[in-house]
C-alpha cells in the first residue's frame, strides 16, 4: 500500500479512503489534498511519489506546478489593489497602462481582463513559449495587438497571458512585479508556501510534472485563425519545458505557480472566509463579494467549453465541473486536474494538487471524486461539530 500522511477529521474518512484507493491503484502518482473550514484545516493529506519510478516519496513540503490555479492567485493580487482603491474594475485598462489602448482596445475595462472577456486571449504569431518568460516585453506585445472579438461580449480563456495582463497593471500601479507583489502582500503575510516565479532554492522539492496523454483532437484540422487555435497555440505549451528551471523561475501568472494543496487552501480561504484568515485581513467582505458578480456565461471561444466567469474566478455552471454545494462558489482548475473550490456559503475551501496529469483542460475524474467526497461529508454533518 502507498503511504499517506497528514491529518483528516473523521467526518472526511470517505475522502481519505478515496485518496488512498487511487494512490494504491497507481492512478495517482503523488498528490496533496486540503480542506479548510472557517480557515482551519480539517483535511491535510499527502502521499505517493514525486518520480515516475516511485523511489522518492511525496513529502509534507513537496510543491508542484499547479498550472491555472495560479490565475486565482493573480486575481487576488488585483483584488488587493481594488480593496485599496488603487485599481477600479470599471476603468479602462488604458487608464493605468496607456499603451494598451492601441488597435481599438481603449474601451477594454479592467473587469474584462479578470473575466477573460478582453478579446486578447493570447499573442499574435510568431511567438514561442520562451518569448513569454520576459514578462515586460511579452506584455508590451499584448498591448500592441487588436482584440480578436468585441471585448465584453464573450469569454476567450486567457490561458497563458492572464498573468501578463494583470501583472502589468500591478506593475504600473505599484511598481513591483506580479511575483514580488504576490509574495510580499499575500503569501508571506499568510505564511503560505506558494510561488509565482519559483527560485532555485526550492527546485529540489518540486515534484516533476508527468504529462497527460495527447489531446484527442487534431488542432491542425481546425481553422488556424480561430480564437480557439490561437489561444491554445500562441504559444503552444511545451510539456517538455514545464519541468525546466527557466519555466519554474519565470513569473507566468497564468500557469506556473508552484505550491501544494495546503498553501493553495490557506491563501484561497480568504475568499471563503470573507477576506480574513487567522486574523490576517487582506480583503474587505465587500471586495470579496465582487468575485461573485457574473460577468459572462456561455461557450468560451478559447477552449470551446461552457463557462461562467465572475471577477477572477469561475462560477458554477450546470454542464461544467466541478460539482458544488451552495450558491456562492468561486472555483478554478489547472491543466491536468489540480483544483480549487471556494464555497463561501459553507466557509469551505477545497484544494488538490498532483504531479501525474490527467487528460482534459478542466478538472479530472480524480479531482471530481475527491470534491464529491468532500461535499458529501459537508452535507452529512453540521460543520460546527467538526474538529
Amino acid at each position: 500500500m502507498t503511504t499517506m500522511h497528514g491529518i483528516c477529521d473523521p467526518w472526511f474518512d470517505a475522502l481519505r479512503d478515496e485518496f488512498a484507493a487511487r494512490l494504491d491503484s497507481g492512478e495517482e502518482l503523488g498528490a496533496s489534498i486540503c480542506v479548510m473550514l472557517d480557515g482551519e484545516p480539517v483535511v491535510d493529506l499527502w502521499g505517493g511519489h514525486v518520480d515516475s519510478d516511485r523511489t522518492e516519496p511525496w513529502r509534507r513540503d513537496t510543491i508542484v506546478n499547479v498550472f491555472s490555479i495560479t490565475k486565482t492567485m493573480t486575481a487576488l493580487c488585483a483584488l488587493v489593489l481594488v480593496d485599496r482603491n488603487l485599481l477600479d474594475l470599471d476603468r479602462p485598462v488604458a487608464h493605468y497602462w496607456p499603451e494598451f489602448a492601441a488597435e481599438g482596445k481603449d474601451g477594454v475595462l479592467v473587469r474584462h481582463l479578470l473575466s477573460h472577456t478582453s478579446g486578447v486571449s493570447a499573442w499574435e504569431q510568431p511567438v514561442e513559449l520562451e518569448d513569454i518568460y520576459s514578462t515586460d516585453e511579452a506584455a508590451a506585445r499584448l498591448a500592441g495587438q487588436p482584440p480578436w472579438w468585441e471585448p465584453g461580449t464573450a469569454s476567450g480563456y486567457h490561458a497563458l497571458n492572464f498573468g501578463h495582463l494583470i501583472g502589468e497593471l500591478i506593475r504600473r500601479i505599484d511598481g513591483r512585479s506580479l511575483g514580488d507583489f504576490f509574495d510580499d502582500e499575500i503569501a508571506r503575510p499568510l505564511g503560505a508556501d506558494f510561488h509565482i516565479g519559483t527560485g532555485p532554492e526550492h527546485h529540489g522539492r518540486i515534484a516533476p510534472i508527468v504529462p497527460p496523454p495527447p489531446l484527442e483532437f487534431d488542432l491542425g484540422s481546425l481553422d488556424q485563425d480561430s480564437v480557439l487555435v490561437k489561444t491554445l497555440t500562441c504559444p503552444l505549451l511545451d510539456m517538455n519545458e514545464v519541468n525546466s528551471a527557466s519555466w519554474r523561475q519565470a513569473q507566468i501568472g497564468a500557469a506556473n505557480g508552484h505550491g501544494n494543496a495546503r498553501s493553495i487552501a490557506r491563501i484561497q480561504s480568504l475568499v471563503s472566509c470573507g477576506g480574513e484568515v487567522d486574523g490576517v485581513r487582506l480583503l474587505s467582505p465587500s471586495t470579496v463579494e465582487r468575485i461573485f458578480d457574473e460577468q459572462i456565461d456561455g461557450v468560451d471561444l478559447g477552449i470551446a467549453t461552457p463557462l461562467r466567469f465572475g471577477i477572477g474566478y469561475g462560477l458554477p455552471h450546470p454542464v461544467t465541473v466541478p460539482t458544488v454545494r451552495g450558491g456562492k462558489v468561486a472555483w478554478w482548475a489547472g491543466f491536468g486536474g489540480s483544483m480549487l473550490v471556494n464555497d463561501a456559503d459553507n466557509r469551505m475551501t477545497f484544494a488538490y494538487a498532483m504531479n501525474a496529469m490527467a487528460p482534459g483542460l478542466i478538472g479530472s475524474d480524480r479531482s471530481e471524486a475527491y470534491l464529491s467526497a468532500t461535499n458529501e461529508a459537508l452535507a452529512g454533518t453540521d460543520k460546527e461539530v467538526i474538529g
